[in-house]
């Protein structure tokens, strides 16, 4: 029987699993691998944040982490377009917020590119580069890879010019928001979110990362407007606003990633 309340150390991690390594990686394989994170007791947006910064204290650097989450996207990724039957050859778009979120977005594009997936990522904010450190990094590291193509989309306009390519896309990776979304979405995020569920409404399916934006991980509760999902990961421990009524139609299947975090950081 799996204690709810412990978190094993013995999970592969997303960079060093071999399951995640299987070319017929499908949703049903990917989420009967990580059952017995899904089964642990969910968790609110703030004790997240905390065990995040436990870890970090305790010898996990950020880019690490960073690291974990992004593989898991893109193993996510992969099963989705696996089951969903879409077509490898047309290119995944990845639009990314200028926080960690938009972070964890990047290493999935890196990790998609490196297995030979076509990769369109799109950094949805006023600034050419990423506002965190992790993230910029990744941003950075992103020129060496021919098979990602990146593109600034600093206004509405740009997110709007961006709308053929999303509905021939083979899937759409929501990286815009995490937790804390208050109010009312803010431009170029509001039309990127508009952009993903109309890709979404023309049969592209999208995942999201941690919770579709904008979703709180606590109350389940959305503002407005925002990103219906199709499968959502979602990192360490599931999240009490991903089991509410509303946050788990939002999210569509849910799927609950190890990314490093050890038990020692889940209480302060």
């Amino acid at each position: 029987m799996i204690d709810s309340n412990v978190v094993s150390s013995d999970d592969p991690l997303p960079t060093d699993d071999p399951v995640l390594a299987a070319s017929d990686l499908d949703l049903v394989s990917l989420a009967g691998h990580w059952a017995g994170r899904a089964n642990l007791s969910p968790m609110t947006a703030e004790q997240m944040r905390g065990a995040d910064a436990r870890a970090q204290r305790l010898g996990t650097s950020g880019d690490r982490l960073m690291e974990q989450a992004g593989a898991a996207v893109a193993a996510a990724a992969r099963a989705l377009i696996e089951s969903a039957e879409r077509a490898r050859t047309a290119p995944v778009l990845i639009l990314c917020g200028p926080g960690n979120n938009g972070g964890d977005g990047l290493v999935a594009a890196r990790s998609l590119g490196d297995a030979g997936y076509r990769v369109i990522v799109g950094l949805v904010a006023n600034q050419p580069h990423p506002g965190t450190p992790d993230a910029a990094r990744n941003w950075d590291r992103l020129g060496g890879v021919a098979a990602v193509e990146r593109i600034h989309l600093g206004s509405a306009r740009d997110v709007q010019i961006l709308m053929a390519r999303a509905e021939r896309a083979s899937l759409v990776i929501d990286a815009l928001l995490g937790t804390g979304v208050r109010g009312n979405l803010r431009e170029p995020i509001r039309t990127a979110v508009e952009l993903i569920n109309r890709a979404r409404t023309s049969g592209v399916p999208v995942l999201a990362v941690d919770t579709p934006t904008s979703v709180d991980l606590t109350s389940g509760v959305p503002s407005d407007p925002v990103v219906r999902a199709d499968v959502t990961v979602t990192f360490h421990r599931p999240k009490q606003g991903l089991r509410s009524r509303v946050g788990a139609a939002l999210a569509g299947r849910v799927l609950v990633a190890p990314i490093g975090i050890p038990s020692q950081a889940d209480s302060g």
